[in-house]
């Protein structure tokens, strides 16, 4: 682990507030910068502070390489986030950011360090179960960027620019590599709730694999699924915030 790592490189938050009872943590997506949830944390009340976690390679951390691997970059993100669980926190993670999410709640557990209060998991299949889909991180370059636009994610103003496409490109590989590679130790149950939420026409996330997070739970587990594809969490914005709040 690097012990150079600086904690404010890490977290974004666009709307600071000290006086907050709760601290809620966004985990973007493959290819998420901050940018992806900066509107998100300004309309959260004013007793809860969001953090994006800001992953290397994208954003203002560009020039870094992104990190392949998701234990390393769990470890990177464990010893950054210490000074912010000084009050109660939760997580957030959409798709990769999930499972990243989710092992770092194992993480902080195995280490004896103050846990979440809930983990919201959000297009994200159960880990103990094979993912289906096929990788596709090591397909060409045009095969590659086709798969990422069918999962219906990327703006449309980047998908329009070849050029900001291929910028994009080797975050997003490295991105894919780290979840397609990525494999499930088994571990005991977290002790606090789980809130699974998919989308109803996700071709990637069945409700089966989103229903099955409720074995990794000690606590409560809650399904809850809104209309969309993958990318529910912008077309089903507001149902997806008035849930998280109601489960705080």
């Amino acid at each position: 682990m690097n012990n150079q790592v600086n904690s404010n490189q890490w977290f974004a938050c666009p709307k600071p507030n000290p006086k907050a009872e709760t601290r809620l943590f966004f985990f973007p997506y493959a290819g998420g910068a901050p940018s992806a949830f900066h509107k998100w944390c300004k309309e959260l009340p004013d007793n809860i502070e969001a953090l994006i976690v800001h992953y290397p390679g994208r954003g203002s951390r560009y020039k870094e390489p992104p990190i392949k691997k998701l234990y390393i970059l769990v470890e990177n993100i464990y010893q950054a986030i210490q000074p912010f669980l000084d009050k109660p926190f939760a997580f957030f993670g959409h798709s990769m950011g999930g499972i990243i999410a989710f092992e770092l709640a194992q993480v902080l557990k195995q280490n004896n360090s103050p846990q979440p209060i809930a983990l919201f998991m959000s297009a994200c299949g159960a880990p103990h179960i094979p993912n289906p889909n096929q990788p596709i991180h090591s397909l060409s370059d045009i095969e590659f960027l086709q798969s990422v636009k069918d999962l219906n994610g990327t703006p449309s103003e980047i998908l329009n620019q070849p050029e900001l496409m291929q910028l994009l490109l080797l975050t997003l590989r490295a991105d894919f590599e780290l979840i397609e590679t990525y494999q499930f130790a088994s571990t005991s149950p977290i002790n606090c709730p789980i809130f699974a939420f998919g989308g109803l026409d996700d071709p990637r996330v069945s409700r089966e694999r989103i229903e099955a997070w409720a074995i990794h739970t000690n606590s409560y587990f809650e399904a809850n699924f809104f209309e969309g594809d993958h990318f529910f969490i912008n077309t089903a914005k507001e149902s997806v915030t008035q849930q998280i709040l109601s489960s705080l």
